[in-house]
C-alpha cells in the first residue's frame, strides 16, 4: 500500500513504545516476554493500514499478533487503529520484510499472513515478491516445522505466480479459494483494500500453503 508521506508519522510511532517495538533486534527470543504471555505470535508482513491484524486480534484474544510495514506513514496509520482498539495482543514494527531473521528466531512465529502484497508485475522485478523464493527462505527460517503462510490477493497474475512459487519451493498447498467471498469460509477479516477490490466486484484470492 504506498500512501503519501505523513507528517510527523516518525513521531507518532516513537511516542507509542507500548505498542511499536523500536528495536526489535533486540526482542529476537523474546518476544513471550514482550508480550507477557506465551500465546502463539501471528506476523503480518505488510500490515497496511491495521485493518486486518487489529480484527483479528479482536477476534482471538489468546493469539498475540505484530504488524510489520516498511513504510513509516503506513505503519502510523496502522498504529492509530491499534490505539483506537486499545488491544493488548498486538505489535507494530517498522522494518523490512525480508530482514525478519534479525527479529524472530525459529518457531518463534506460528504463523505468517500476506495480505495484498505489491504484485510487482515486471519480470525485472521478480526478486521484490514478497512470495519469491528468497522471501519464502526467510519466512522458514522463522516458522516452526510444518508452519504456514496465508496468503490473500486481488491480482491473479500474482496469485498464480504464488502458486507456482510455494509448489516449486516444496510448499503443501492446503487450500485454494479462487473466489474467497463467494466461498463458505467465515474466518475472514477484510484489510481496507480487500473491501475496496471487492466493492468494484474484482474477485478476492486465497491459499494456505504450508512448510
Amino acid at each position: 500500500m504506498r500512501v503519501r508521506r505523513r507528517k510527523g508519522a516518525q513521531e507518532h510511532l516513537e511516542n507509542h513504545p507500548n505498542y511499536v517495538v523500536l528495536k526489535p533486534e533486540d526482542s529476537k527470543g523474546q518476544w513471550a516476554k514482550v508480550f507477557g504471555n506465551n500465546n502463539p505470535i501471528h506476523v503480518e508482513v505488510g500490515s497496511g493500514k491495521g485493518r486486518f491484524i487489529t480484527g483479528m486480534a479482536e477476534k482471538n484474544p489468546n493469539i498475540n499478533y505484530i504488524g510489520i510495514d516498511i513504510q513509516m506513514s503506513v505503519l502510523s496509520y496502522a498504529l492509530d487503529k491499534v490505539l483506537a482498539s486499545q488491544l493488548p495482543n498486538i505489535k507494530l514494527l517498522w522494518v523490512d520484510g525480508s530482514e525478519l531473521t534479525n527479529y524472530f528466531e525459529k518457531g518463534e512465529i506460528s504463523l505468517l499472513y500476506l495480505n495484498f502484497s505489491d504484485p510487482w508485475p515486471k519480470t525485472r522485478h521478480e526478486k521484490r515478491r514478497l512470495t519469491y523464493k528468497s522471501f519464502l527462505k526467510t519466512y522458514e527460517m522463522i516458522l516452526p516445522e510444518h508452519g504456514e503462510i496465508h496468503f490473500k490477493t486481488d491480482n491473479r497474475g500474482l496469485f498464480e505466480y504464488s502458486l507456482a512459487s510455494f509448489s516449486q519451493y516444496g510448499m503443501t498447498l492446503k487450500q485454494v479459494w479462487l473466489d474467497l467471498h463467494a466461498s463458505d469460509y467465515e474466518q475472514n477479516v477484510m484489510t481496507e483494500y480487500e473491501e475496496k477490490f471487492s466493492n468494484k466486484g474484482q474477485v478476492i484470492y486465497r491459499v494456505e500453503a504450508q512448510f
